[in-house]
């Protein structure tokens, strides 16, 4: 019963939340905000009562395993958040734009996870980028586990390292990469939106340790609801334990579509159908389900509206983002160094009208400092620690030491070359997209016992000779 002595038609709802992450604590705070501010505003008939249940519960972890995390896969399941395939897109394109082809993937091992892979390996695969590892981290692995998948990466010539983590898995994973010197200049790291939404919470300490980052995250448009949220927020008890994040704004403007949605359909028939679980009904109890459940779904993914991120406008069941920010950690803070869109590609600001090419250069961004703390754009790329070597055929000839020359090291007995005609072949390599370690082999040439001639150099290098 409302305040004028009206009977609400009441709508049970379950909501499991892990409320013991960043995301799931701020979309618990934010949800009962957005009953209230939504019924202060809406004097409808009916009204939501939710019922929420953590994810670490038994009967809500069964459920939710019962549920594909797809919208193709099950027409009832209805994403407010942003589909993986637009962040995939935005990370390829800033990839491209610097002109890296190789990258290494770290990922955590969970759904959430390997979601996203399949689209980053179809965005990279358009743009001729090619993934030379992939390493994916349990977030049951030790610090010490860690640190040596962190040195097999340490040890690869690529340099660019692309990571898709959770909060709780990727400020660990950081620390010790910190420790391990791999936050130093040559390196390249790339964050997605699951990481870049959640700086802020993680702490100096966390946000210390990623100097030179880059991130993508869901350009939020500022509004005078939004700043009026923020306030009430700041107001109320979350402000000492809690910082608002775009995971509290998705909850809050879902509440808002499905409160819509509800007050649109027919309560006639507005019980419950019971459905037994045989197969395990001594572990999970009798489920109910909505008889209106199907009517709710079809006017949700209708609903268009001004939420607090933005516009709520749902595609095949999906949240849309019109704009990604790409950041930049620095001094602990994060920088905002451009932007990507599906029609402009990477812009500096947002507003100018849409050009008529689609932008690929790093140019059309903010210079970002780099890990190192340097302005100088990375190659992507380095001599690896191990792995096979070019065996280079040198033929050595006196008289001709400024041309080429080969000596021997006394401490180390490796053959050093140097000479006019060895640098430009050093030159030559590194115009190259990538390392490409050298063992060079010396042949002497002339008439001396155990020398040859240039031709028998030729064929010893035609039969990748042994020596």
């Amino acid at each position: 019963m409302d305040e004028f002595g009206e009977t609400k038609k009441k709508v049970d709802v379950g909501v499991i939340l892990d409320l013991n992450s960043l995301v799931g604590s701020v979309a618990n705070a934010c949800i009962p905000m957005a009953i209230s501010d939504f019924y202060a505003a809406h004097p409808f008939r009916t009204r939501l009562s939710l019922h929420v249940r953590s994810s670490d519960d038994v009967l809500a972890a069964a459920l939710q395993q019962r549920v594909p995390h797809s919208t193709t896969q099950n027409p009832f399941f209805v994403r407010t958040a942003l589909d993986d395939s637009s962040q995939a897109k935005a990370i390829a394109a800033i990839i491209h734009a610097y002109e890296w082809h190789e990258v290494v993937l770290l990922y955590e091992n969970t759904e959430y996870g390997s979601g996203l892979i399949p689209y980053l390996s179809d965005e990279f695969q358009r743009f001729d980028i090619r993934v030379s590892s992939r390493f994916s981290v349990s977030t049951n692995y030790s610090n010490l586990t860690i640190l040596k998948m962190l040195n097999n990466v340490m040890a690869m010539q690529t340099r660019v390292i692309v990571v898709h983590m959770t909060s709780s898995l990727g400020s660990k994973l950081f620390f010790l990469a910190k420790e391990a010197t791999m936050i130093s200049e040559g390196y390249v790291w790339i964050i997605t939106d699951g990481l870049s939404s959640l700086l802020d919470p993680m702490g100096a300490e966390i946000i210390g340790s990623m100097q030179g980052v880059l991130g993508i995250r869901p350009y939020i448009p500022q509004s005078k609801r939004l700043e009026k949220f923020k306030k009430k927020w700041k107001r109320g008890i979350h402000s000492s334990s809690t910082k608002l994040n775009i995971y509290g704004y998705w909850a809050y403007d879902t509440v808002w579509a499905l409160a819509k949605s509800v007050e649109m359909v027919p309560h006639k028939s507005s019980g419950v159908t019971r459905r037994s679980n045989r197969r395990n009904a001594s572990q999970i109890p009798e489920i109910r389900v909505s008889a209106i459940g199907r009517s709710i779904r079809n006017e949700i993914v209708k609903k268009k509206f001004k939420g607090l991120s933005g516009d709520f406008s749902l595609v095949r069941g999906q949240l849309q983002s019109s704009a990604f920010e790409i950041i930049n950690v620095v001094d602990k803070m994060e920088k905002v160094i451009g932007y990507w869109t599906v029609e402009n590609g990477l812009t500096a600001e947002l507003g100018k009208p849409v050009k008529a090419t689609y932008s690929t250069s790093y140019h059309e961004l903010k210079p970002p400092i780099w890990p190192g703390n340097t302005k100088a754009k990375p190659r992507g790329w380095t001599i690896p620690v191990v792995g096979k070597k070019l065996r280079i055929g040198v033929p050595v000839k006196p008289g001709f030491d400024a041309y080429l020359k080969v000596n021997r090291d006394p401490y180390t007995d490796e053959f050093i070359v140097t000479g006019f005609s060895y640098d430009v072949f050093k030159e030559a390599l590194a115009l190259l997209p990538f390392a490409v370690p050298l063992e060079p082999i010396p042949f002497p040439i002339g008439n001396d016992t155990g020398s040859g001639t240039y031709n028998e150099l030729l064929y010893d290098v035609k039969l990748q000779w042994e020596i």
